[in-house]
């Protein structure tokens, strides 16, 4: 099958979140299945690796034809398609300008125009998030009458519904799609254009990066006001789990720990707890639960119920370690909590080496999300034997079991009410279970054990292009 993976991100090409990740990853995997997989991608100022160019890119847009150029590059053996636009791409950061409309909707028909002059016409084209979306709109009308492109079937994944890509009429009329699909039916939400519901409603098949977010976004709580339409929509939309890069998170070969181990070495682990207590100057403690955190500093990953717990996990003889980067309110709680707790310390920065020792190094790894599509981190700690506490939301809710409610396959632990109580209620569980010693060991053991690799998610996203085809 030939499929041509559209996104606005791709590691280690461009990357500024999970996106990145997935595009960089999933194309591979599908690839190592006999798949003729390709993508497509932007051409941001930091991208250097170029190895060739493949000429010539017209772009009709906004009332005249604007002259782009298609280069070429490769990841991980992967044929990846760059537009080159220095007008809208040329630029140090990925998202967050003014004209990101513009950027997006313009990278959005030249998806489709690149096609012919690439010379590679796909079965289906694998659309994700509302930067790309916009082109199963166009398929469906504009090209609709082209003999190619006619038997085309596209794919929208949403990673995020609570970024849509909204937008004025006038960049619609920019855009130059039908005058008649500005439509409630169609790319009109409210009296603006939305990327997002223009994929929704014009892709052949729709799937989110969990089955829990997929139902989860068919209601009130979590539809972003688009529940109604994705409820009308329920016969084409799915939840594929996301996976992790089994050869990057790996603790056997790690070379960022300071002692690498595996399930029939997880004694080994402890050094990179005594390793990890030094480097953030905590006591040396090496029974004190040690808890840890990496993601974003938001509303989304739970930091209001975090700050509002870690001093009563400090007096249950816990330990915990946060690094991320996020909302300058959270920022500025986070600091005079580490000023204020010796048990606690916050590195608000990016830094992958320190992810990796904080997932190794940690008893147990923290998400009390408000909501979570997916979720890379629980999947992380899990490979690393670093039991997750969680909110059960989500793809959370699809990778972690509770303990309690299984002993026998439980990986972890779970709350399900939005609070601080129902959050320290399962810490309070976790630290009970760890000093209790009994089944310690082979929790972790089982928590090593599972399989969060691409390889199963690609065979799912090779069923769904398969669906696609013959709607």
């Amino acid at each position: 099958m030939k499929v041509l993976f559209a996104a606005a991100e791709a590691y280690p090409l461009a990357k500024v979140g999970g996106l990145g990740d997935v595009a960089g990853s999933l194309p591979k995997a599908l690839r190592d299945l006999g798949h003729d997989v390709r993508i497509a991608l932007p051409r941001y100022g930091g991208i250097r690796d170029v190895r060739d160019d493949l000429g010539p890119l017209a772009v009709r847009i906004g009332g005249e034809g604007l002259e782009a150029q298609l280069k070429a590059s490769q990841v991980d053996g992967v044929p990846v398609y760059l537009v080159d636009y220095p007008p809208l791409f040329d630029r140090p950061k990925v998202y967050e300008y003014e004209d990101d409309g513009k950027r997006f909707g313009f990278f959005c028909k030249a998806i489709l125009e690149l096609l012919p002059v690439a010379d590679f016409w796909p079965d289906v084209i694998h659309l994700n998030d509302w930067h790309s979306a916009l082109a199963a709109a166009y398929l469906k009308t504009t090209y609709a009458g082209g003999e190619r492109y006619r038997g085309i079937r596209s794919v929208l994944t949403i990673h995020n519904l609570g970024h849509q890509g909204l937008f004025g009429r006038d960049l619609f009329d920019w855009l130059g799609l039908p005058p008649d699909t500005w439509h409630p039916e169609g790319v009109e939400f409210y009296g603006q254009l939305n990327f997002m519901k223009a994929g929704i409603v014009y892709a052949d098949r729709v799937n989110t990066v969990s089955p829990t977010y997929a139902a989860e976004i068919q209601t009130e709580e979590y539809g972003c006001k688009l529940d109604g339409l994705l409820r009308s929509r329920a016969a084409k939309l799915s939840g594929i789990l996301n996976g992790i890069d089994h050869d990057v998170w790996n603790p056997s070969r790690d070379p960022h720990l300071a002692g690498k181990y595996s399930k029939s070495t997880l004694e080994r682990k402890a050094t990179n707890k005594k390793s990890l207590q030094e480097e953030s100057s905590l006591a040396a403690r090496p029974k004190a639960p040690l808890f840890g955190f990496v993601g974003r500093a938001t509303e989304q990953k739970g930091v209001d119920l975090l700050v509002a717990a870690i001093p009563e996990m400090l007096k249950l003889g816990a330990q915990v370690v946060f690094l991320g980067t996020g909302e300058k309110r959270y920022e500025d709680e986070l600091v005079t909590l580490a000023r204020r707790e010796s048990g606690f310390v916050a590195y608000l920065k990016y830094d992958e080496a320190l992810a990796h020792r904080i997932y190794a190094g940690s008893d147990f790894f923290l998400m009390p999300s408000k909501f979570e599509p997916c979720g890379l981190g629980q999947m992380i700690s899990l490979r690393y034997g670093t039991i997750p506490v969680v909110r059960a939301t989500g793809g959370l809710a699809d990778t972690v079991r509770d303990i309690g409610a299984n002993p026998k396959d439980g990986n972890g632990f779970t709350f399900r009410d939005y609070s601080v109580a129902a959050f320290l209620d399962a810490v309070r569980r976790a630290v009970e279970f760890y000093r209790g010693g009994r089944g310690w060991k082979s929790m972790r053991q089982r928590a090593m054990s599972t399989d969060f690799s691409w390889g199963a998610s690609a065979k799912e996203y090779a069923a769904l292009y398969s669906q696609a085809l013959v709607a």
